[in-house]
């Protein structure tokens, strides 16, 4: 009988991960890895038709930038875990450069799911998004009027949210993205040029600011995997406060027991580490678990595609 492996051999405590964090934490490789792992991925876009430096030439504007300060909150403080190097930006998400790149980078990764078929980024990218909200659909509010986007990056994750409620109800949807990056929001901002989204907001997932019990849906798209365990663990909390009776946080994240992502080459794993400081953190935790900790229900676990899983946890 085969037993399905709660994590991957190179997450953890496991010798191949010591291995491998041994091999991050030396400079020179780490160097060479946060190359490689960029290259990997602007190699995947621009093959499959990914406008990745055109993309940062048409953002790259004094307009975008005079949004900086209008967007930025100077009340926040910035969490330890988040002022690390991420994605291969010494800066991590505070930065322009890891703004301008952020789209392309999420269309490459849908392009990554599937890499065996002859998908356009454009449909790679639907396909992805739209295996997240059949699963809201089944398993979230049936009634949703206010939506808050955690940790929305530039905004495609709250746009493809938005627009699906929108699309599905006949009652006005009222959405709010939020980032701990205002170079991320200024992007956000700048890309939704119709006005949808009702607000997007500089502040923490851990303490957003906002009224108890003031949304319908919480969600968190591919962003737990970015947390050590304790964050994730308060903004679940966080989320609860936030959430009105019979509200849901929805999860969409890697997959820890995807048999895709256990099965990663050495150089993948290795460099997907190199860029992800909270890796082990985020494969050895039992979110399910964490979320009834945090008050919610025991919540709904859905392989979404090859690689991602979404969770489902209502009040």
């Amino acid at each position: 009988m085969t037993t399905t492996k709660l994590k991957p051999d190179w997450a953890g405590d496991d010798l191949l991960s010591q291995v491998v964090n041994r091999l991050i934490q030396t400079k020179p490789i780490y160097a060479l890895m946060k190359q490689q792992a960029r290259q990997v991925l602007i190699k995947t876009a621009e093959k499959n038709g990914v406008p990745w430096r055109q993309t940062c030439r048409e953002l790259d504007t004094p307009a975008i930038k005079a949004q900086l300060e209008a967007l930025s909150n100077p009340a926040v403080t910035y969490p330890d875990y988040y002022q690390v190097p991420f994605h291969a930006y010494s800066d991590g998400n505070l930065c322009w450069q890891a703004a301008f790149e952020a789209a392309p980078a999420t269309y490459a990764m849908a392009l990554r799911v599937w890499p065996q078929e002859q998908l356009t980024w454009e449909a790679a990218q639907a396909r992805l998004r739209n295996s997240f909200h059949q699963v809201l659909a089944q398993h979230g509010p049936q009634q949703v009027s206010d939506i808050l986007d955690l940790g929305c990056s530039v905004g495609i994750s709250t746009l493809s949210l938005h627009r699906y409620y929108a699309q599905q109800q006949n009652q006005p949807v009222r959405t709010v993205g939020l980032d701990l990056s205002p170079y991320m929001l200024a992007v956000a901002q700048t890309q939704d040029t119709e006005g949808e989204i009702a607000e997007w907001v500089h502040g923490q997932a851990e303490a957003t600011g906002f009224p108890d019990a003031c949304f319908d849906l919480v969600t968190l798209q591919f962003v737990t995997h970015e947390l050590p365990r304790q964050a994730s663990l308060d903004i679940f909390r966080e989320a609860r406060r936030l959430l009105r009776p019979g509200g849901a946080l929805a999860i969409v994240d890697n997959n820890p027991q995807s048999p895709v992502i256990q099965s990663l080459p050495p150089v993948l794993f290795t460099l997907m580490k190199s860029t992800e400081p909270w890796s082990d953190d985020y494969y050895t935790f039992d979110l399910e678990a964490a979320l009834v900790q945090a008050g919610f229900e025991p919540p709904v676990t859905v392989p979404t595609d090859p690689r991602h899983r979404t969770i489902v946890a209502r009040c």
